[in-house]
C-alpha cells in the first residue's frame, strides 16, 4: 500500500515470474507484453525471448533464441514487443540491432526480418486492421510504416524530432485507426493521416522533449509526457534559463473529431478559422 498526499492507493502483488540465466542468476527483461488472450507473458532479453504461463508463476518458462543457426534473425536486445490486434497469431519484436522481426506466436517461428531503421528499435505497433506495422528507433527521426503482407519495402516515413536524444519516444494510433500521434525533442506533438502518410497538424505540448503520447481507448482524450534528464545548466544558456511548468509532467488533452467528408484533413482547432469540409480536431490542455 502506498500513500501520496491525501490519496491512498491499494495495490496487491498477485504473483511473480522470474527468469534465470546460465549462471542461475535472475536476469531482468527489457520489454514485456501479454499475448492477446492474456494467457502468456512474453518478455524480451538479449538475443532471446522468454514465455511465462500466466497460471504458473515462479521460474518456469520457455525460452526461444532470436538468432538462428545460420545467423539469421535478431542479434541484439529485444526492446519492444507488439501483437497483431486481429488475432492472426503473429507478433512483432524490435531489437537494438536495428531490426524488427515477425514471428508466429504458437511456436516462435521466425517469418521475416525488417531492415531499414536508423537506430535501435524502441517502439513497435500494429495498425488497427493488423495489415501495417509502425516502428520507431533511438536517434532515428522517422517512424517507418511496413505492409506486413509485402515486407520488402517501406510504405512511408513519418518525421519526428528525435535525432539528438537517447530517450524512447513513444507514439500511438487513435481508436479509429486513422491517425497517429507522436512527440519529439521540439516539444511538438505531430498528427499524421495513416491512409496517406501525410502530416495533418501539430501542437506545442511542452517546451521540453515530449517522450510519450497516448490516445484514450474510447474517450476523446489523449495524454502526453514531457521531460529530459539534465546535468546542470548548459554554458551557452542565458542567466534566465529555466524549465517551464509544463516540463517533467503528464498532460491530458481533449480531442474532438467531426468527420464531414471523405479524405478529409486533420486541422488544429486554433488554425481552423471557420474552414469547412475538413476533419476538425481541437486540443486543449487540462
Amino acid at each position: 500500500m502506498t500513500t501520496v498526499g491525501t490519496h491512498t492507493c491499494h495495490r496487491q502483488l498477485r504473483c511473480t515470474y522470474r527468469a534465470y540465466d546460465a549462471m542461475d542468476e535472475i536476469t531482468a527483461a527489457f520489454s514485456i507484453a501479454f499475448n492477446p488472450y492474456g494467457t502468456r507473458i512474453f518478455a524480451g532479453y538479449n538475443k532471446s525471448v522468454r514465455l511465462f504461463d500466466l497460471h504458473r508463476p515462479g521460474r518456469d518458462f520457455e525460452q526461444f533464441s532470436t538468432l538462428q543457426g545460420n545467423k539469421e534473425g535478431q542479434s541484439g536486445i529485444i526492446s519492444a514487443i507488439a501483437f497483431s490486434p486481429t488475432h492472426t497469431g503473429m507478433l512483432a519484436m524490435g531489437s537494438y540491432d536495428q531490426t524488427t522481426a515477425i514471428y508466429r506466436e504458437d511456436n516462435m517461428e521466425l517469418l521475416y526480418v525488417l531492415h531499414g531503421q536508423g537506430g535501435g528499435i524502441t517502439h513497435v505497433q500494429f495498425s488497427r486492421d493488423g495489415n501495417y506495422l509502425y516502428t520507431g528507433g533511438r536517434k532515428d527521426p522517422f517512424i517507418l510504416c511496413w505492409d506486413i503482407r509485402n515486407s520488402v519495402e517501406i510504405v512511408y516515413k513519418l518525421y519526428r524530432s528525435t535525432e539528438q536524444t537517447n530517450q524512447r519516444i513513444f507514439f500511438d494510433i487513435e481508436p479509429s485507426g486513422r491517425h497517429l500521434g507522436t512527440g519529439g525533442q521540439d516539444g511538438l506533438v505531430h498528427i499524421y493521416d495513416l491512409q496517406t502518410g501525410q502530416w495533418t497538424s501539430s501542437f506545442q505540448a511542452a517546451s521540453d522533449t515530449v517522450n510519450g503520447f497516448s490516445f484514450h481507448p474510447f474517450l476523446p482524450m489523449a495524454a502526453s509526457s514531457s521531460g529530459e534528464r539534465r546535468f546542470g545548466i548548459p554554458d551557452d544558456c542565458s542567466d534566465d534559463f529555466k524549465l517551464g511548468g509544463d516540463e517533467n509532467c503528464a498532460s491530458v488533452w481533449s480531442f474532438f473529431y467531426t468527420s464531414m467528408t471523405e479524405n478529409s484533413a486533420c486541422v488544429p482547432f486554433e488554425e481552423l478559422n471557420g474552414q469547412a469540409g475538413h476533419e476538425q480536431m481541437q486540443q486543449d490542455g487540462e
